[in-house]
């Protein structure tokens, strides 16, 4: 009588309990932030190519679309409007025009920078110059045509800084304003003598015997800032917790990039193996020019390089490219980043230096 008054009610519920579990199983999942992010398909894209490979971004409960921009500057409106969320690319006078102009947005992150045992950017110049004695210090910058990719470019500012140390204004150097790709032409037909060049062209010159890494930019404007991660205001603010998500990823990237450097260049051990595939598949580049190249530093905990954006923004406005003034720790924001280390912890390399 006992078991048969046990077994009874269990009968009864079992339906119930079924129907509860059927439930439950059929429930939709919780909703996933879908963020759109600005990349400029190169090499530095690394970190945000990794967390999306190895499901750095789903482990943070976010689904990323990347949508390709050939500059920074371009995506300043989209992130005003908030059809963009999170935007990437080089320090410009217009990034800060931009912010003097009330478009809001947040230096959040570091996206590349130059550290020592780098060669990602350098000054080059014509190997016939350096053959010939005709360049032997950075005083022979006088007179010279050196190539920027645009004006008012982070690359300005270290070229100015190349010229003081030789004992030079800015105005002593002639400027030649073309992209970097035409850059590499420009050094095969003697239309410049020099420039302030970044990888993967610097090697392409070097390689062809057109060009010479005089010096890397560490000579003459240590720990340079190269490029920025940025959030929309609506971003930053309307969606923090998916902004601070998207931060863990992507510091849990930038530190496995940090691990698969060795000496400025990609390794051979699996993880540095793993990610060489990552960029071949993404980005349409041979291993070769992938393992050629230099490659640039990020901070492993993507912290920027507050410093070296000051002294940009010195020089642009000393040289006339700011519009008006700009209030640089209204437009950087460290508290994702704090959120994330707190909770990643403190980085520690897989291998030792």
């Amino acid at each position: 009588m006992f078991r048969a008054g046990i077994e009874r009610p269990t009968m009864l519920f079992r339906p119930i309990l079924q129907l509860a579990v059927a439930a439950f199983l059929c429930a939709p999942a919780a909703a996933v932030e879908k963020i759109k992010i600005g990349l400029v398909a190169a090499v530095s894209d690394a970190p945000f190519l990794i967390a999306e490979a190895r499901g750095y971004y789903k482990d943070a409960g976010v689904e990323v679309e990347a949508i390709h921009f050939d500059s920074a500057a371009r995506q300043m409106a989209p992130l005003a409007t908030g059809d963009l969320d999170v935007g990437s690319g080089a320090i410009s006078a217009g990034l800060f025009n931009a912010a003097s102009r009330k478009i809001d947005l947040k230096i959040v992150a570091d996206r590349s920078r130059m550290a020592p045992g780098y060669r990602f950017m350098t000054l080059m110049m014509r190997k016939k110059l350096i053959d010939a004695g005709k360049f032997k210090s950075y005083a022979d910058l006088k007179g010279m045509k050196i190539a920027l990719a645009a004006p008012g470019i982070g690359p300005a500012t270290m070229l100015n800084a190349a010229a003081v140390k030789g004992g030079l204004k800015f105005a002593d150097v002639e400027k030649i304003y073309i992209g970097y790709p035409q850059q590499v032409g420009a050094f095969h037909n003697d239309a410049v003598d020099g420039s302030i060049m970044i990888e993967p062209f610097a090697t392409a010159i070097a390689n062809a015997g057109e060009g010479v890494r005089f010096s890397t930019t560490e000579d003459f404007f240590p720990g340079a800032q190269i490029a920025l991660v940025y959030y929309g205001e609506k971003f930053a603010s309307g969606k923090s917790a998916a902004a601070g998500a998207f931060m863990k990823a992507y510091i849990r990237a930038t530190r496995d990039y940090n691990d698969a450097i060795v000496n400025g260049k990609f390794g051979d051990d699996a993880n540095a193996r793993e990610i060489v595939a990552m960029l071949v598949k993404s980005l349409g580049m041979s291993e070769a020019d992938i393992r050629g190249g230099f490659m640039h530093a990020v901070d492993p905990d993507a912290r920027p390089n507050v410093e070296s954006i000051k002294r940009d923004i010195e020089f642009f406005r000393a040289n006339g490219d700011l519009a008006a003034e700009v209030a640089l720790d209204k437009i950087v924001d460290a508290s994702f980043i704090d959120a994330a280390v707190k909770e990643l912890g403190p980085y520690k390399p897989s291998r030792k230096p």
